[in-house]
C-alpha cells in the first residue's frame, strides 16, 4: 500500500486531488487540523479537508483520513467525534510535527517525551469515534533522541490505534538525510498493529531499501511524490516485478499542471495563486529538466492573467 503524507503548507487538497489522479496512491492523510481549547465548527474541518463533501475521498476516489493535532485528550476527543460525523475515511493523530510553534505549545513531536499523554490522546479519540472508523497515528522516532520510540509506539498501539506511520527521524534531525529505517523495524517488532514506513523515499531504489530495512510492506510518500508524481506507480510496478518500472513523463504532467492551476485559481486566495504553482514547479525541477525551464520562465511573474497565457502556450506545445 502507498500512502500520501500530510505536509502542512504543501500537500493540501489541491495536490491531493492532482496526485491521486496520476495513480499509485491508495490513501491520503490530510494536513493537520489544529485543536487547542474549543470544539471547532464543521466549516473548519471541511475547509481543510473539502473531500468530506465527497464521501471522504478525492475526486479520483482515493480515501482521505483527516488528521488532528493537539495535546488535550478531552478536546481532541470532542473534535474527533464531530469530525467523524462528517464521514472521513478515518481519523489520524499527529505526533510528529517538528514545527517550533507547535512543539512550544506541547503538540506534534513534543508529545513523544510524554508517552502517557500519547496513550491518553489515542484512547480518548478511539472512544469518541465509531468502532467502524479507523483511528491511526503518525509519529517520529522521538524529540531530541529515539530512546523512547518503542515506548511511544506501544502507547499508541495499546490505546487502540489501528495503524501507525513512523517517520524515521527525530524532531532534532528534522528533514536531514538519512532516514533511520532500521529503527522502524524495532517498532514493528514491538507492536501488533500495521506499521507504515515514511521518510527519505525519493526513488524506487529508496523504496526497495526502506522496505528491506524496516520490514514494512506499506510506505508513505511525501516530498518524493511531489517531486516525481509517478513515483507511486513506479514503486508498485517494481513491487510487481517490473525490471525497469516507469513513472510519469513530462508530457503527461503538463495537463496536470493546467488542472492544478485551474483548481488554485478557483479555490485559493488570489494573492497565493502564483506562489502555489511556483512551489510545485520548484519541486518538479529536481526531477524534470523541463520543469526547470518552466520555473525560470515564471519565477518573477505574479499576474494570474500572464500565467494563464504562459500555461496555455505550454499546453499547446504538447
Amino acid at each position: 500500500m502507498i500512502l500520501l503524507a500530510p505536509m502542512e503548507g504543501l500537500l493540501d487538497f489541491v495536490l491531493r486531488d492532482i496526485l491521486t489522479r496520476v495513480g499509485g496512491i491508495d490513501r491520503c492523510v490530510s494536513e493537520f487540523i489544529r485543536i487547542t481549547d474549543q470544539l471547532l465548527p464543521e466549516r473548519v474541518f471541511t475547509r481543510i479537508v473539502p473531500e468530506l463533501h465527497n464521501g471522504g475521498r478525492t475526486l479520483a476516489g482515493v480515501p482521505v483520513r483527516a488528521q488532528l493535532l493537539g495535546s488535550d485528550p478531552v478536546c481532541l476527543a470532542e473534535n474527533a467525534g464531530r469530525l467523524a460525523e462528517l464521514g472521513p475515511a478515518g481519523i489520524d493523530l499527529n505526533f510528529g510535527c517538528p514545527a517550533k510553534i507547535v512543539n512550544r505549545h506541547g503538540g506534534g513531536a513534543a508529545l513523544l517525551d510524554e508517552p502517557e499523554t500519547v496513550f491518553a490522546i489515542v484512547a480518548a479519540v478511539r472512544r469518541a469515534v465509531p468502532n467502524h472508523m479507523p483511528v491511526s497515528a503518525k509519529m517520529r522516532l522521538g524529540f531530541n533522541d529515539d530512546s523512547r520510540a518503542v515506548e511511544c509506539a506501544l502507547a499508541i498501539a495499546g490505546a487502540g490505534a489501528d495503524e501507525l506511520v513512523v517517520h524515521a527521524r527525530t524532531k532534532a534531525q528534522a528533514y536531514r538525510p538519512p532516514a533511520y529505517w532500521e529503527r522502524i523495524a524495532d517498532i514493528r517488532a514491538a507492536v501488533r498493529i500495521p506499521v507504515v514506513a515514511n521518510g527519505e523515499i525519493w526513488t524506487v531504489d529508496d523504496a526497495r531499501r526502506c522496505r528491506e530495512a524496516s520490514g514494512c510492506e506499506s510506505l508513505m510518500l511525501g516530498r518524493g511524490v511531489v517531486t516525481d508524481p509517478g513515483l507511486g506507480l513506479a514503486i508498485k510496478a517494481a513491487m510487481n516485478g517490473a525490471a525497469s518500472p516507469a513513472g510519469v513523463a513530462w508530457p503527461q504532467l503538463v495537463p496536470l499542471l493546467a488542472q492544478f492551476w485551474h483548481i488554485v485559481c478557483t479555490r485559493l486566495d488570489a494573492r497565493s495563486r502564483a506562489g502555489r504553482l511556483k512551489q510545485w514547479l520548484n519541486f518538479l525541477r529536481r526531477r524534470f529538466p523541463e520543469a526547470e525551464i518552466a520555473y525560470q520562465q515564471i519565477r518573477t511573474v505574479n499576474d494570474p492573467a500572464l500565467i494563464d497565457a504562459w500555461l496555455a502556450g505550454v499546453v499547446a506545445g504538447f
